[in-house]
């Protein structure tokens, strides 16, 4: 079996070995699986039964996972975006009036547009126009957005009274467990135990259950109402395909799910020095995203926290497709999972987070054109919280400024195209708000 995977997955030519890479899905699994919950209950704003929509995003985040490994074979998981989800429940069916089922046909369209884009000359162009400073900018704001996030989910960082954030209560018993956790976690990796993440995971449980944050909860037992499932599977309305509304829609899908994803997967095929896989993972990322239509969920993205599974030694899809695997296997054991605290997971995400922050030493701080767009953008990601309005902000200020010092020849005519786009869509939001 071992030298089935190890053929299939191509295990020793990337330093790996069957049990690094299930433990990397493992970890890569506990740190996301949030998103059963999370997804589900946003889709749930759109008018989508809860029922149903935990059966899509797990399903979604299934094939997902398999297509990446699969296809592309890297350690790259694929499950239903944060912030799309936003745009699909509380802007596309909310603000512009579309049917939760108009709503998924958009998703079928964009994701049709995404794969005619990852499949072509035109993923590779895309890429090329992107200059160096943005790409590594984009995978430093991902680390930023991911410490965040993990602060957050810690208690460690909150909503401030007199500004945007504070410091949390730190004798509160949910924080204290973080942070005992976060300082077990930072020595574990440090000393690159084996297994350190999903180590960190298994006594953050504990930790928080000591301290008396973890509640049994009143949840089903993995059983959930399928006949109410397959009446949102492919129940997907073109009734309004040729109105503006309908094709406004699907151009600020379309803006999100391919600049994100370009950065997101470049970020982590990066990370693990396989750039070569970039193609391939931006195409299995594409075909996933247009299945999520079909299956009656928001698109799936590369996922920050994939970041999880590379620090953990993940190199290959076996990671992935192990990930996903247990994605199936946790329709049974939901309750289970939502034992899991969030200050076992907090600390994982700030480490991985600050790992990605240390590609900062590659920009170019001489040169202000390129380094400020890059700066701007890693603030702005964790600041507008959305990767996609980061990216955007980026974009456009790039070719101003090398405009600005005559240097206009230095930006690709895609490039300019892709700014000019960004800006559209922020003067369509603001006309349209």
């Amino acid at each position: 079996m071992n030298k089935w995977l190890n053929q299939l997955f191509q295990l020793t030519s990337n330093g790996t070995t069957v049990k690094k890479e299930i433990m990397a899905g493992f970890i890569g699994f506990f740190t996301i699986v949030y998103i059963i919950a999370v997804n589900s209950l946003i889709l749930s704003e759109a008018g989508i039964p809860l029922e149903a929509a935990i059966m899509a995003t797990i399903i979604t985040s299934v094939v997902g996972c398999l297509i990446m490994g699969f296809w592309a074979n890297v350690p790259i998981l694929l499950v239903p975006g944060m912030g799309i989800n936003a745009l699909f429940s509380y802007t596309m069916v909310q603000s512009m009036g579309l049917s939760w089922q108009e709503a998924l046909a958009v998703v079928f369209v964009s994701g049709l547009i995404f794969v005619v884009i990852a499949f072509t000359r035109f993923a590779a162009a895309l890429s090329a126009a992107i200059p160096q400073s943005l790409k590594e900018a984009i995978t430093v704001g991902l680390g930023l957005f991911l410490m965040l996030i993990g602060l957050e989910k810690g208690g460690i960082v909150v909503k401030g009274t007199n500004s945007l954030i504070a410091l949390g209560h730190l004798g509160e018993p949910h924080v204290l467990a973080t942070i005992i956790t976060f300082l077990l976690a930072l020595v574990l990796f440090i000393r690159n135990v084996p297994g350190n993440f999903l180590i960190t995971v298994v006594a953050g449980t504990l930790i928080a259950w000591l301290f008396g944050t973890i509640q049994p909860q009143d949840s089903q037992n993995g059983h959930f109402a399928f006949n109410e499932y397959f009446q949102v599977f492919g129940s997907m309305s073109f009734d309004n395909i040729l109105s503006i509304t309908f094709w406004i829609a699907v151009f600020s899908l379309t803006m999100v799910l391919v600049f994100e994803n370009i950065g997101l997967v470049h970020g982590h095929v990066s990370f693990i020095n396989r750039n070569d896989r970039f193609s391939r993972a931006f195409q299995a990322n594409s075909v996933s995203a247009l299945l999520s239509g079909v299956f009656g969920t928001s698109p799936t993205v590369s996922t920050v926290e994939s970041a999880a599974s590379m620090a953990a030694g993940g190199r290959t899809g076996l990671t992935t497709v192990t990930a996903g695997m247990l994605f199936l296997a946790s329709a049974f054991f939901i309750p289970v999972i939502k034992l899991i605290p969030n200050s076992a997971i907090a600390p994982i995400l700030i480490i991985i987070g600050g790992l990605m922050l240390q590609n900062i030493r590659n920009l170019d701080m001489k040169d202000m054109s390129e380094s400020f767009p890059a700066l701007f953008l890693i603030a702005m990601i964790p600041f507008t919280y959305s990767i996609a309005d980061g990216i955007a902000i980026g974009f456009i200020l790039y070719p101003i400024l090398k405009i600005a010092i005559g240097k206009a020849k230095e930006v690709s005519i895609p490039l300019y195209v892709i700014a000019a786009l960004f800006l559209f869509n922020f003067v369509f939001h603001v006309i349209g708000s």
